[in-house]
């Protein structure tokens, strides 16, 4: 598989320190990062977006992710093995990732369910992070990338290396 183009964020530099810049605001506010890793796989596999499948997936692995919760996300809600925090997070994920899908995109009870297990600033750090995956999803699936050539950039070979 050919990328049509490389990926708009490496061709813009500000564009690529504005979501990073993002992505650290984000960081320590209450949600896990675990959480965090699990909420962007999942919104990726909604999303067919083969880079960040493939990446946080690995994350997650490093991170010490078991296989069972692994292998189980694009079905958690019959799997036994996520936290009630993370359940919220993952539907609350689903219904931004799939904002179309229904007529009222985020319910009440979501809201208030998602609201049980974080406060605001994590609320709010959760919802920033289910927008930046989604960007990173449509950038990546627009262009075409292609899963595991990204480890062969530099800046995939320095995420490795930070890892």
């Amino acid at each position: 598989m050919q990328a049509r183009m490389p990926n708009p964020a490496m061709i813009l530099p500000d564009a690529m320190k504005a979501l990073y810049a993002l992505n650290t605001s984000t960081e320590k506010h209450g949600v896990p990062p675990r959480t965090i890793l699990l909420i962007q796989l999942r919104a990726s596999q909604i999303n067919g977006c083969s880079v960040c499948v493939d990446m946080h997936s690995r994350e997650l692995r490093r991170a010490g992710e078991t296989d069972e919760r692994l292998f189980a996300v694009a079905a958690w809600r019959d799997a036994p093995y996520f936290t009630d925090a993370e359940r919220a997070a993952m539907a609350l994920t689903e219904a931004l990732t799939r904002i179309s899908d229904r007529p009222d995109a985020v319910p009440d009870d979501l809201w208030n369910e998602v609201t049980q297990h974080y406060d605001e600033k994590a609320l709010a750090a959760l919802i920033l992070s289910i927008a930046l995956i989604n960007v990173w999803n449509r950038l990546n699936v627009a262009t075409k990338q292609a899963a595991g050539e990204w480890l062969k950039s530099a800046e995939g070979k320095n995420w490795a290396a930070a890892r």
